[in-house]
C-alpha cells in the first residue's frame, strides 16, 4: 500500500480539524513561485500537534519535509512524493522575560522583529527584511547586514527522530555560516527563544527602516526569488563575481540573473525549476572557468 493511502486512513481521524491537502502545488508555498505538487500537505495548528504528527510519521516511515515560508527553497517541477508539514500554524509569540521572546517556528521574521521593536528589544533589526520564518532562520542560521541568528538565539525546541522534542541551548545548535545542526542531522524546529538587548523603540525602528531602504535599493524585491542564490565564497562576493563575468540579465526560460543584483536569480515570469537549475549551472560553470571560484548554492534544491 502506498504511504499516502496509509496517511489518508490515519491522519484525518487522529487529527480532526487539521488542514490537509492532496497534490498541493508547492509554487503556492515558495517565494520563488516554482514547484510541482506535494503528495500530501498538512498545517498543524500547534507545536504539540506538529510534534505528535512527526512522531506518527516516523513510526509509519512516511517521507517528511517540514517547511515554513519557503523563502530558501527550489522545488522540482515534478513535485514531491512526501508529506509536507507547513509550520504556518505554529504562530505563538510572547515576551518571556526582561530580554527574551519566545516564538513558534512559523512566525515570520518580519513579525518577530516588529514585535521586538514594540517591546523595546533590539538586535533583530537585520532580520526584519528577510522573507522567512523563524524555523527556517534557525535551520540555516539566517543573516544579513552583519547580523545572524547565532547572535540572538538562546535556545530552540526541536524534534529529532528517535528523540522526540527537546529544548536545545544555542551552543548545541552548531550554528555557523548558513548552517546548523540540522544541516547534517534530520530534525525540525518547532519554536525558539531569542535573547535581545533593551533599546529605545524609536532607535530600533529607525535602524529597521534604514535597512529596508537599502534592501529596496539594491535587491530585486519586485520579482519572486529565493533571496541570495549562492553562498558568499571566501574572499569574494558571489554577486560581484557573477557581474564580473557579464551575466547580469542573462536568462534561461523564465529564470534570470537580476539586473539589479547579480547574486539573485529571479523568476522573471513563468520560470520552471528546470529553468532555474539550468541557469544556476550556467552561472557556476562560467564563474568557475573565468575566475577559478566555485559557487555553492545557498538555496535548498528539493527533488
Amino acid at each position: 500500500m502506498p504511504w499516502f493511502d496509509t496517511f489518508d486512513a490515519i491522519v484525518p481521524q487522529r487529527f480532526p480539524g487539521m488542514e490537509i491537502g492532496k497534490e498541493e502545488p508547492m509554487d503556492r508555498h515558495t517565494t520563488f513561485r516554482v514547484g510541482g505538487p506535494a503528495r500530501r500537505f498538512v498545517r498543524p495548528g500547534s507545536e504539540e500537534a506538529c510534534g505528535a504528527l512527526l512522531e506518527l510519521a516516523e513510526a509509519q516511515a512516511w517521507p517528511v519535509l517540514v517547511v515554513g515560508n519557503g523563502s530558501n527553497l527550489l522545488v522540482s517541477d515534478e513535485g514531491l512524493d512526501r508529506l509536507v508539514i507547513h509550520t504556518g500554524g505554529l504562530d505563538s509569540l510572547e515576551r518571556t522575560g526582561e530580554r527574551t521572546i519566545r516564538a513558534g517556528a512559523g512566525v515570520s521574521l518580519a513579525r518577530l522583529a516588529s514585535f521586538a521593536q514594540k517591546e523595546g528589544l533590539g538586535g533583530l533589526e537585520f532580520a526584519h527584511g528577510i522573507p522567512g520564518s523563524l524555523g527556517g532562520a534557525v535551520f540555516m542560521n539566517a543573516g544579513a547586514y552583519g547580523g545572524e541568528m547565532k547572535q540572538v538565539l538562546s535556545s530552540a525546541a526541536a524534534w529529532f527522530p528517535g528523540g522526540g522534542v527537546k529544548e536545545i541551548p544555542a551552543c548545541g545548535l552548531e550554528l555557523g555560516y548558513r548552517r546548523s545542526i540540522f544541516s547534517s542531522r534530520e530534525g525540525a524546529v518547532l519554536a525558539a527563544e531569542i535573547a535581545l538587548e533593551p533599546r529605545e523603540a524609536s532607535e530600533i525602528r529607525d535602524r529597521m527602516e534604514e535597512l529596508g531602504r537599502r534592501r529596496r535599493e539594491k535587491q530585486p524585491l519586485e520579482f519572486p526569488s529565493a533571496g541570495s542564490t549562492f553562498k558568499r565564497p571566501e574572499g569574494h562576493f558571489a554577486g560581484g563575481l557573477i557581474d564580473q563575468c557579464g551575466l547580469k540579465g542573462f536568462r534561461i526560460g523564465g529564470a534570470q540573473v537580476s539586473e539589479k543584483h547579480a547574486g539573485f536569480v529571479i523568476n522573471a515570469g513563468g520560470a520552471t525549476c528546470a529553468d532555474v537549475l539550468a541557469l544556476i549551472g550556467h552561472i557556476q560553470k562560467t564563474v568557475r572557468e573565468r575566475t577559478g571560484v566555485e559557487l555553492e548554492t545557498e538555496v535548498k534544491i528539493l527533488r
